[in-house]
């Protein structure tokens, strides 16, 4: 396994629509391997694919909501191949998002609530389950990321443009120390 860079906006690769995995085998298999280690490493609880410059329809999610006896996240790893949404709840629910790929900025972001989702795991077995809560919001975040959606692009062009200068600032702060 490996820890893989992740592309930061505004890097043009993170706008390129993803394509579907044709064949789920060990080389997807190992990918997804170094997805989960670097999203744990960032850290963070969803990475999509294009994320880390691989333009294929995966995400893995982690909401690591419980903790253990140590007060440590207990994992619960989540794979999503070639997912699709459908029957999107009309009530609507706002989350503070973040993204590996907008380091350390956030925002609030209005999704369905509740979402009903298909997709294959790393098996290549299919599942189809109706989410809700974090977990559908995430979803919904990293399924934005495979048709080159980031969660700024949510917010009113205002909003956008202060979280790209505030990005930028402490890129060049980052580059500075």
């Amino acid at each position: 396994m490996a820890i893989l860079p992740i592309l930061e906006a505004p890097d043009p690769r993170l706008r390129t629509i993803s394509t579907p995995v044709e064949t789920v085998d060990d080389d997807l298999r190992a990918l997804i391997a170094d997805m989960f280690e670097t999203m744990y490493d960032a850290p963070g609880i969803g990475l999509a694919a294009i994320q880390v410059g691989v333009p294929k329809r995966v995400l893995v999610i982690d909401l690591q909501e419980e903790q253990d006896a140590e007060g440590k996240p207990i994992r619960n790893p989540r794979v999503f191949i070639n997912p699709e949404l459908f029957d999107p709840s009309e009530e609507h629910s706002v989350y503070q998002e973040g993204c590996l790929s907008v380091p350390d900025q956030y925002a609030d972001v209005e999704r369905p609530a509740v979402i009903h989702a298909r997709w294959l795991d790393e098996k290549g077995e299919r599942h189809e389950e109706r989410l809700e809560g974090l977990l559908a919001t995430c979803l919904q975040h990293e399924m934005d990321h495979l048709e080159g959606i980031l969660f700024i692009d949510h917010l009113s062009r205002l909003k956008r443009e202060m979280v790209m200068k505030k990005l930028e600032k402490a890129r060049r702060a980052r580059r500075a120390a």
